[in-house]
């Protein structure tokens, strides 16, 4: 396994794939051909009626679509054996492909855990004016198994969007300007090149360092730079020997960087948890106390650890805050602060960070 890892390899995916270990990899990013069947015919920008480049390689070009589904099983068969059985397996696509795809992962048993619409907020144009301008492109995120136990950094997805739950519309940019890798001839080299904001979230979202993550399409080495960035082992494959050349190069450029203040190391759910009412038991509450809400309301703490308010009655710290926001549920740790004497707060969370301190260095004496 050691002479594929941190490498662009050259060759078909299929058969390269096939001389992987069984479950050796703990994530797969594929970005397959997406079978446009554009034809011949020139696209003009209606401004100025200069030429658009559109995709009409031959790696991209299928007799059929039967042709495209037997390509498409090939190769997720692939995925799913060197996939380890908690692995993700992403896979993008547009209009043209996505739907095939997914029902044929499906088939061979992967379990679909989320869709994902990549929205371009600087979308090419639809130059015809026949249609819709195409503004978005699907991924599919999926596990080899329907009880795989995946890794999902919550928490720091949850911090790259400012504190509220990352959704599944993600508003990024197309692949422009620097960026993009050039040829000889200063164009760009690859026609689909997938920016590298798109990978950074996909990678931070369901990868650990250290982990390993294969492209079977390489291409111009987007995924291979960014898990390199990350932290993260990879495998790149490409046929192509002009972009299997590129993304050695510009992989060989990328350098690590500090991802102290980007991911959060321990998931909220694999911290020690502590129930309100060792903060009274403690000491570091009071039956009586009052404690207040960043919105000045406020409650009381009653003798059972719950709060009464003196219309809504009495509740847990986290249903008293769902009925103050008129929603269906709130974390009451992130809602409440306590009222000391002298008439300063302090946020109740900063009090269990003390509890599980105390709880942690127990854990470990022990």
């Amino acid at each position: 396994m050691d002479k594929y890892l941190n490498q662009i390899l050259s060759g078909d995916c299929i058969e390269v794939m096939r001389g992987l270990p069984d479950a050796s990899v703990d994530a797969i990013f594929a970005d397959p051909p997406y079978n446009l069947q554009l034809g011949e015919k020139t696209l003009y920008r209606p401004e100025d009626q200069t030429a658009a480049r559109a995709v009409r390689d031959e790696w991209d070009s299928f007799a059929s679509p039967a042709e495209y589904d037997e390509f498409t099983r090939n190769w997720l068969r692939e995925c799913k054996r060197v996939l380890k059985p908690n692995g993700a397996l992403w896979t993008i696509g547009s209009y043209h492909n996505i739907f095939r795809v997914g029902a044929i992962l499906q088939d061979l048993g992967f379990w679909i855990l989320n869709d994902i619409v990549w929205v371009k907020t600087n979308p090419m144009p639809n130059f015809r004016g026949t249609r819709f301008t195409n503004a978005h492109e699907t991924l599919i995120w999926a596990t080899p198994e329907k009880t795989g136990k995946y890794t999902f950094n919550y928490e720091t997805m949850k911090k790259l969007n400012g504190g509220k739950q990352m959704r599944s519309d993600w508003d990024i940019n197309i692949c422009l300007g620097e960026e993009r890798v050039k040829g000889d001839d200063g164009k760009s080299l690859h026609n689909t090149q997938k920016p590298m904001d798109l990978l950074r979230r996909v990678i931070l979202s369901s990868t650990k360092q250290g982990d390993v993550i294969l492209d079977p399409f390489s291409g111009s080495g987007t995924t291979a730079a960014v898990a390199k960035e990350l932290g993260r082992q990879f495998i790149g494959i490409e046929r192509e020997e002009a972009y299997v050349q590129a993304a050695r190069a510009r992989v060989a450029k990328v350098s690590p960087i500090d991802l102290s203040d980007i991911e959060v190391a321990k998931p909220k759910r694999d911290e020690i948890r502590v129930a309100f009412k060792e903060l009274i038991e403690a000491g570091l509450l009071y039956v009586g106390q009052t404690l207040v809400s960043p919105r000045g309301e406020r409650v009381m703490i009653t003798r059972d650890g719950q709060l009464t308010h003196p219309l809504l009655g009495k509740a847990s710290i986290h249903v008293m805050a769902a009925k103050l926001q008129r929603s269906v549920s709130f974390n009451g740790w992130d809602y409440w602060s306590a009222e000391k004497r002298d008439g300063t707060h302090v946020a109740i969370d900063e009090l269990r960070k003390y509890i599980r301190q105390i709880k942690s260095g127990i854990k470990q004496a022990a």
